[in-house]
């Protein structure tokens, strides 16, 4: 019987490290990439301020093309809407050979609940 996402991100879960909002902050602080692995239309609610946005989807495609990422040594910190997609993200940067990477746990709700900076998009960046 195949697994159901639910099974599939728990499985990931248990192959990647998760850190709380606060502690991807002081990552993310301290040179960390933040990673955004959200669909383009999920960026009008903001961002973590100088995020690279990678859709979940591109991911394995266009992770080591980008500036960012070259090195996979990078230290990166995943997050999505809730957590789910950037698990899934985490551990396939983690086969692609990045050394680095830990998820934020419930993701860019986790963040704006924890009250962390955030920038929203201007009407003009939504488009590209």
């Amino acid at each position: 019987m195949a697994p159901t996402p639910k099974e599939l991100v728990d499985a990931a879960r248990k192959q990647i490290t998760e850190v709380s909002p606060e502690q991807a902050q002081q990552r993310v602080e301290a040179g960390a990439i933040a990673l955004d692995v959200r669909e383009a239309e999920e960026l009008a609610e903001g961002h973590i301020p100088d995020a690279t946005h990678i859709p979940r989807g591109f991911l394995e495609f266009k992770a080591s093309d980008h500036e960012a990422l070259k090195s996979r040594d990078t230290p990166i910190c995943v997050y999505c809407m809730g957590g789910g997609r950037a698990a899934l993200a985490a551990q396939t940067l983690k086969q692609l050979g990045y050394t680095n990477v830990v998820s934020i746990q419930g993701g860019f709700e986790g963040w704006k609940k924890a009250e962390l900076p955030m920038q929203v998009p201007a009407k003009d960046e939504e488009e590209e």
